[in-house]
């Protein structure tokens, strides 16, 4: 991971506190092509009940329809949080490149039993679980207090 990785991993967080400041879960992602322009950037929209509404999914849905094949396996997406088992299953199926995350699943499932927040009905399988032939690299430590942040603020209110 270099400082241009890093770069797009803190408009991600942005995005993902956009997300929080509209209602919604805290994620954020950013669709770069190889040549470093970004194509599509967005964040969640869970919180209307459509629980699929997550931005990786939107970027495979928009990467599909508007990248071809070999534009898609030269992108890479980066995300606040690591991809959930539905995304790296749509990043996979469209065929996309790397992945960079600034936390993890395993960082996000340890935070929400530490505040006491029920997990959800999906198992928060790591992406080369899921799509072990996607390239991976996270997460990124400079990044985890302000995106646990982000979380807190997020989910212990829920308890």
């Amino acid at each position: 991971m270099d400082d241009n990785d890093l770069r797009h991993l803190r408009r991600c967080v942005e995005l993902a506190g956009e997300a929080l400041d509209d209602g919604d879960e805290p994620f954020g992602s950013v669709l770069v092509a190889a040549d470093g322009a970004t194509l599509f950037e967005d964040h969640n929209h869970v919180a209307g009940g459509d629980r699929t509404q997550h931005p990786e999914f939107a970027i495979a849905r928009w990467a599909a329809e508007h990248l071809t094949e070999p534009e898609r396996a030269a992108a890479t997406v980066y995300t606040s949080g690591e991809h959930c088992p539905m995304c790296a299953a749509a990043h996979a199926w469209v065929g996309l490149g790397r992945v960079v995350y600034a936390t993890s699943s395993a960082q996000l499932t340890g935070w929400l039993a530490e505040w006491g927040v029920p997990p959800g009905p999906v198992a928060p399988l790591p992406i080369g679980q899921v799509a072990p032939r996607v390239p991976v690299d996270g997460p990124a430590p400079e990044l985890e207090s302000r995106v646990k942040d982000l979380y807190r603020r997020a989910f212990s209110a829920m308890h």
